[in-house]
This record gives C-alpha cells, structure tokens and sequence, in this order.
C-alpha cells in the first residue's frame, strides 16, 4: 500500500496539535478489540453494528451472516465507514475507516485472514475456511475485505487534533 498524503485539519485541532503519522493510525487499526460498521439499507436508512475486524494486508477484514441486514446492505452498496476508538472525550484517538466492502472469496486470502482471527484473540476466534466462506462450526459467514480510502484519526485531550489520510 502506497504512504497515504497525511495533513492536520486547523480547523478541527488545536495550534499545538500534530497530525498523527499513518503508522500511528495503521497501528490502532490492528489493535483494535472492536469496531463499528455503517452501512444503508436499500430505503436509505443509515445501519450501523458493532464487529470484530482484523488488519491484513492493508486492508481490514470483517464477516458476516449472510441473513444479516449488513450483508443484505452491502450487495446493495458496498460503500462502507469502519469506526473504532473510545467513548472518552478527554484523551484517545478515534479512527474512522471509508472504503468499500469487497466480498472476498479466495480460500488462500481466507485462510490468512482466518489465522489472524484466531492469533488477535487468543484462539478464541476458530474459523474454518471451505466455499468460499468462513465456518464457525455449522454457521457460514461471509467475508469483506476494506481497503481505506480515506482515514481520519482524531486526538482527543491536550491537544485535541483532527487528521486525514487520503489513500
């Protein structure tokens, strides 16, 4: 993935603020225990649930039932917003994600994918790959993958500071 060009928006940080480096951003993605997906429904209704995602290949990686109203959204509209971060207003860094969903099929992309749900959380993600789909024992899920597009990351606290990678 090419550097993205990062810049610090005035207008949203403080005078003191620094844009917060692609490393930075990129490493709080990885860590991230939780984050929440928004997706629209075909009336145009905004969908927003919560989901555990893994960074792979520069690109994060979700899954979903495939009777769930997510999946339904995304064969619709692959556009997407991945946001994770804390609910604190005084200290952190929120990151939100915009991209597009791509419903991946390739069992190799899969399998990675599947091993690095099951080391982020210590085996408790166990998922098998066959079809083209994920397995969590008789349950299929379906998997997408979010290649960013754009992302912000907000500092909160001292000082508070707004920055954008663009991809």
């Amino acid at each position: 993935m090419p550097a993205p060009v990062t810049t610090l928006d005035q207008r949203y940080s403080n005078t003191d603020a620094n844009a917060i480096g692609w490393e930075e951003t990129r490493r709080l993605l990885e860590a991230a225990e939780l984050s929440w997906v928004s997706t629209v429904r075909a009336d145009g209704r905004p969908h927003v649930t919560p989901l555990v995602a893994v960074w792979v290949d520069d690109a994060l990686y979700f899954h979903t039932g495939a009777e769930e109203q997510k999946f339904a959204n995304l064969r619709a509209n692959p556009n997407v917003v991945l946001i994770t971060g804390c609910n604190r207003w005084d200290g952190g860094i929120d990151v939100v994600v915009e991209g597009r969903a791509v419903h991946v099929t390739d069992e190799k992309v899969l399998a990675r994918v599947a091993e690095a749900f099951a080391a982020k959380w210590d085996g408790r993600w166990q998922l098998a790959v066959r079809d083209g789909r994920f397995y969590n024992g008789d349950w299929p899920s379906e998997v997408f993958a979010v290649a960013p597009a754009k992302v912000f990351a907000h500092a909160k606290g001292d000082p508070f500071g707004a920055t954008t990678h663009r991809f």
